[in-house]
Order: C-alpha cells, then sequence, then structure tokens
C-alpha cells in the first residue's frame, strides 16, 4: 500500500449502499455517516427503509432512501438518477445486496438460476454499470465494495447456486481492480463469514413462487446458517467499520475472520498439486511422442 491510494475524506461524499437498511448494510451505513459522508440506501424492503430512517433520524438530513430490487436493472436506473440529484455524484458504491439460497441439483431450476445470480451477481453488476461512468469521470478517488462471501473463496455445503453467484462476485471484482486502478478507482471484495443479520429469514421471504420447494438438505442448510448467524455472528456495526477501514486503505480483500485459513491452504496445495501432476504428465507424453 502507498499513502497516494489511501482515500480518508468521506465527508461531503455521496455514497451508494444496497442492501443497506439490514444487517452489513446498515452497519456500513452508520459508519459512512459517522464519517460526515451523504448515503443513499437501496433496500428492497420498504419497511426496513422506514425503520432505519426511524432510526437514524438525527442524520436524515444526509440520507435518502430508496426501494429497489437490484436485479431489475431499469429500477436501478431510476434509483441511480435519483440519488445523484438529490444527494449529488455517488464515489462510494457498496454492492452488499444478497441472498443465501439454493437448490438441490435434483430440483435443477432456471427460475433459481435467475433469482439467484439476478441479485448476488448481476445486482453488482447493475451497480457497476450504473455509477462506473461517473466514477471514471470524477476528480476525486473513487471506491467500489463488493460483497461476496465466505463461499466466494471455498465451496463448504452452501449450495452450488449461492457458491456459484459468490464466487463469480470475487472474479469480477479482482479483474474490476486491476482494470481500474489508473482511474484512481479502487475495488475491494468482502467475504463475510458469520455474522448477527436476518439474511436467512429476508431470503427465505424473496424466493420466487416460481422456484421448487426446497430440499430437506436446502432446508437444514438455511436452518443452520440461521442458527450459527444469531448465535455466533459478529456485529453488523464492527463490520461496517471494517469495510470502512478496508476503503481507507484501499484493501482487495476485506475479511471478517480467519477461521477458514487452514482450509483454503490446503485447498490452494490440491490445485497446485494439479498443476505440477500436469507438466509431469504432458512432460511423459511429449517424450514418447
Amino acid at each position: 500500500m502507498t499513502t497516494d491510494r489511501v482515500l480518508t475524506d468521506f465527508e461531503g461524499r455521496t455514497a451508494f449502499v444496497t442492501g443497506g437498511a439490514r444487517g452489513i448494510g446498515r452497519g456500513i451505513v452508520k459508519a459512512l455517516l459517522r464519517r460526515g459522508a451523504r448515503v443513499g440506501v437501496a433496500d428492497i424492503s420498504v419497511d426496513a427503509l422506514e425503520q432505519l430512517r426511524e432510526d437514524l433520524g438525527a442524520d436524515t438530513g444526509r440520507l435518502g432512501c430508496y426501494q429497489l430490487d437490484v436485479a431489475d436493472r431499469a429500477q436501478y436506473a431510476e434509483a441511480a438518477s435519483a440519488v445523484q440529484a438529490e444527494l449529488g455524484d455517488v464515489t462510494l458504491l457498496f454492492n452488499n445486496a444478497g441472498v443465501i439460497d439454493s437448490v438441490s441439483p435434483t430440483k435443477l431450476s432456471y427460475a433459481m438460476w435467475d433469482h439467484v445470480m439476478g441479485i448476488n451477481l448481476e445486482g453488482v453488476y447493475n451497480g457497476v454499470q450504473s455509477f462506473l461512468p461517473g466514477m471514471i469521470a470524477s476528480e476525486q478517488r473513487c471506491h467500489i465494495v463488493n460483497t461476496s462471501s465466505e463461499a466466494g473463496l471455498l465451496e463448504a455445503g452452501s449450495g452450488f447456486l449461492y457458491h456459484a453467484s459468490k464466487y463469480a462476485v470475487v472474479g469480477l471484482s479482482e479483474a474490476l481492480r486491476r482494470e481500474l486502478a489508473h482511474f484512481q478507482i479502487g475495488v475491494s471484495v468482502l467475504f463475510p463469514g458469520p455474522v448477527a443479520t436476518d439474511i436467512v429469514q429476508n431470503t427465505r421471504g424473496l424466493r420466487p413462487t416460481s422456484a421448487p420447494a426446497q430440499s430437506s438438505r436446502v432446508t437444514q442448510i438455511l436452518d443452520t446458517a440461521h442458527e450459527v448467524l444469531k448465535a455466533q455472528g459478529a456485529s453488523p456495526d464492527a463490520v461496517g467499520e471494517l469495510v470502512l477501514d478496508g476503503v481507507e486503505t484501499d484493501a482487495a480483500y476485506i475479511a471478517t475472520r480467519s477461521e477458514l485459513l487452514p482450509y483454503l491452504r490446503l485447498r490452494t496445495e490440491a490445485v497446485g498439486a494439479a498443476m505440477t501432476h500436469a507438466d509431469e504428465f504432458l512432460a511423459c507424453q511429449s517424450t514418447r511422442a
């Protein structure tokens, strides 16, 4: 890290946070407001937005609330125009909205693929496409944070749809970070472990009516996740501060715990072993030829 890549001037800036009325998003919103930023908060739940405005009444002069389905491109464009008109040009973007859902491989469903990818992956891209042109044109250093998950680093039984969406967010973020660096735009990817949020209950409320019934395995995954998040989850407010620390230092990666490190090392070793085997195997084939 070099000093010219440090961002500390939050006061007076405009930030946009999706999934911002609840959970990690709410923690990020509160951290931004403490630093003097103007914050556009997007959430699919009108009730959650109203509750946020009520809870943060003292800061509502710097708070704009927007009901938004991040998978809806037209709706996203309208929200982006509204926040720009009401709060100013967005230079800090937090693509945080997400669901933790999947289906059994025995119940493959285009509806569920579109639902999970629409929120977890396309919702991130919709945010990038909506605000990146303005960031490129800005004279200020800008920053984007995309929320993935520990499930974007390692397959751990969270369901193939969820893993696929979160792995994709990692690749998107890493590539954008490299390609946007010379525009003075930082990109971080967030890997939350357990955080004390209601994401499981919120996910269940958003499940399409056309989706196949959840298998007993997927139901168990979600039930267990809900219990773990409530019992062992980190504070959303603390994670919000951690995220802004990552913005301030232009961190490529923001994690909320270290428990996965041994398993990540095992995965890296297995990939490395496959590459070594390929070199040896192909060399042997070459000598035979």
